[in-house]
């Protein structure tokens, strides 16, 4: 009997850019250790680059036991560093793996905060938005089940809209507003926020690119160019009653300003605004606006994903650093004189 012809394996190469500084990546860090932590683990994910194998392939070619390639097989699809899925062989199935990543550093010393004084931390549940105008395909999930209906607007005005996990819409915007902790004294010198996102795809598609942008209190800051909506697997926090076939989980990127510019993951997006730009104390709240319009030359949409679903445990989160004044405390505004 022949063997069966192999399916090529969909996906999309990624870098993978972790902070030791960043408590969200401590996780992936430890999968990542483990993962990198055995010499005939590197052997089997060298064996993946640029080609799909199956697990008796690798066995084969490194001389190795197969039940400890598969066991590799699993330690580094858990740590993002290869892709696999199961495809009919010629006795059963077979397991079939690829190297999906494509480089990976790690920042030790984050420079940046060397210089503040201190950094206020706070994190918005996804569902917890302020304004919202959407268009469909769209809907909200919860770590249980649907909230409302499939493609109906009224479902992001229900109250339980707040236990959301996953939201998705084709085109429009969410709007979040977030305590502001700085008094007028006291200088914002960088603000960032970091959340886990992906297009939006009837299903999924690994190859959907929507151009997602960003701004902060009212003012444009960037956007980044996302690649897909992807499901080709479960996403390490998805709930076992979301179903294959559907997104699974997304990017976690990072948007930051500084008195440099504009950044997305490090890399610069708008050089001509600056921390100072965003008026972080004319307000009592500080604002996010995340947004795509389908007249981009894009197939478009937004998936955003909170701490039980996705790949990432958290929603989203604001990171604001900045000085005090060195004569006392700040004074509240407002009060009673």
């Amino acid at each position: 009997m022949s063997a069966r012809k192999r399916q090529p394996i969909s996906f999309i190469e990624r870098n993978i850019h972790l902070s030791l500084s960043n408590p969200n990546h401590t996780q992936q860090l430890m999968l990542l250790g483990k993962a990198l932590s055995s010499k005939d683990r590197l052997r089997v994910l060298g064996a993946l680059r640029g080609r799909s194998l199956s697990v008796v392939e690798v066995a084969t070619k490194l001389s190795l036991p197969v039940s400890s390639v598969a066991f590799h097989y699993k330690v580094l699809e858990e740590a993002g560093l290869i892709i696999t899925e199961s495809q009919p062989g010629v006795k059963g199935s077979m397991r079939i793996g690829l190297c999906s990543a494509q480089m990976l550093s790690l920042n030790i010393l984050d420079q940046s905060m060397l210089t503040q004084d201190s950094v206020y931390t706070a994190e918005m549940p996804i569902g917890n938005f302020f304004d919202c105008q959407i268009t469909p395909t769209c809907g909200l999930a919860s770590e249980t089940g649907m909230i409302g209906q499939y493609d109906d607007r009224r479902s992001f005005f229900l109250p339980q809209r707040h236990e959301a996990q996953l939201i998705w819409f084709q085109s429009g915007y969410l709007e979040y507003r977030f305590a502001n902790p700085l008094y007028r004294e006291q200088q914002p010198t960088a603000i960032s926020f970091s959340m886990e996102l992906c297009s939006e795809a009837p299903g999924y598609q690994e190859k959907w690119p929507s151009k997602i942008r960003f701004s902060i209190n009212s003012m444009p800051v960037g956007a980044f160019l996302c690649p897909g909506d992807f499901g080709s697997r479960r996403g390490y926090l998805t709930p076992d009653y979301w179903p294959m076939g559907s997104t699974q989980y997304g990017l976690l990127k990072t948007l930051s300003v500084r008195a440099q510019g504009a950044y997305i993951d490090e890399e610069p997006v708008n050089e001509k605004i600056i921390v100072q730009d965003l008026r972080l104390t004319s307000q009592p709240y500080i604002s996010l606006r995340i947004e795509t319009d389908s007249k981009e030359q894009s197939y478009g949409g937004i998936n955003l994903f909170g701490e039980k679903f996705g790949d990432f445990p958290q929603s989203i989160r604001m990171h604001v650093q900045y000085q005090s004044p060195a004569h006392g405390q700040p004074k509240a505004e407002g009060g009673e004189g």
